[in-house]
């Protein structure tokens, strides 16, 4: 039987009971407020993040894994007997991090390690290394392991809504006058992943219709092979969304979980989202 480890970022948001359940190795990202410095979930929960960034003047910044840092995870790997390492990581469109774990596993050859582009970022990361993970726990081989990804990968989908502008502000990537706009129409755009970036599918004028827009987009994509919730700082809307899609067939139970500070820095508290990977 094949021994497959599976290794993912921070970006992906998995659980942390999920990760340990599967055995998944997860590589930190780190985030910088101002002159401190934070690994992913080790020194700093998605909790104290949000903490902080309502104080914090400036939007703090993302750095990727140096390759070291994945070399370490896959070296683990393979000292513990696994016959090859899949890789999964934040769309190469958004971060530096898939440069960094091709990198680390050139450095392993001849040890098979195949890194995988998944486009995409948090939850959707986390449901695609999940996917591996089972076919990894089954005793799949690389290949097979690398075919059932890529099938998932091909049924998943992403749709969410962010509930401020002001953290685009904060960044520079909207001027103060649009965000002043923004926030007096109660614009909340609806936001998907296509080809790995983010794309405006639409806009709705207030809050509860951005929500019910999550839910009768991903109603429409049932039956679910997996289905997923996650939020930055907005656990009660959440929760709402969640009761929303109670019910639908899946075949998984739905998971639930906090955005961290990848993707919370640029989406800002009150980011929900939901995606799913629809049923073959």
């Amino acid at each position: 039987m094949s021994s497959i480890a599976i290794v993912t970022d921070s970006s992906s948001d998995l659980p942390a009971d999920e990760a340990a359940r599967l055995k998944i190795a997860v590589v930190p990202l780190t985030i910088r407020f101002g002159s401190d410095e934070f690994v992913d979930r080790a020194d700093l929960t998605a909790e104290e993040f949000w903490a902080r960034c309502k104080t914090a003047p400036a939007l703090p910044e993302t750095a990727a894994p140096s390759p070291g840092a994945f070399q370490e995870a896959f070296q683990a790997a393979k000292d513990a007997g696994a016959d090859g390492v899949v890789c999964l990581t934040i769309s190469s469109k958004l971060s530096a991090t898939y440069q960094s774990a091709l990198a680390a596993a050139s450095s392993m050859a001849p040890f098979p390690v195949e890194v995988i582009d998944s486009l995409t970022v948090t939850l959707p990361l986390g449901l695609l290394t999940l996917v591996a993970a089972e076919a990894a726990a089954e005793g799949d081989t690389l290949d097979d392991v690398l075919a059932k990804t890529a099938d998932a990968q091909r049924r998943l989908h992403v749709v969410f809504t962010i509930d401020t502008l002001e953290h685009l502000k904060k960044g520079g990537r909207i001027g103060g006058a649009k965000a002043l706009l923004g926030s007096m129409l109660s614009i909340k755009p609806i936001l998907t992943l296509q080809d790995g970036v983010v794309h405006e599918e639409g806009r709705q004028r207030t809050r509860a219709k951005s929500l019910d827009h999550l839910v009768v987009t991903a109603t429409a994509g049932a039956p679910f092979e997996r289905l997923a919730v996650v939020h930055g700082d907005a656990s009660a809307d959440a929760a709402t969304v969640a009761g929303k899609l109670a019910g639908l067939d899946c075949a998984s139970p739905v998971i639930m979980a906090d955005i961290g500070p990848v993707v919370g820095t640029h989406a800002g508290p009150g980011v929900i989202g939901v995606c799913w990977i629809t049923r073959s």
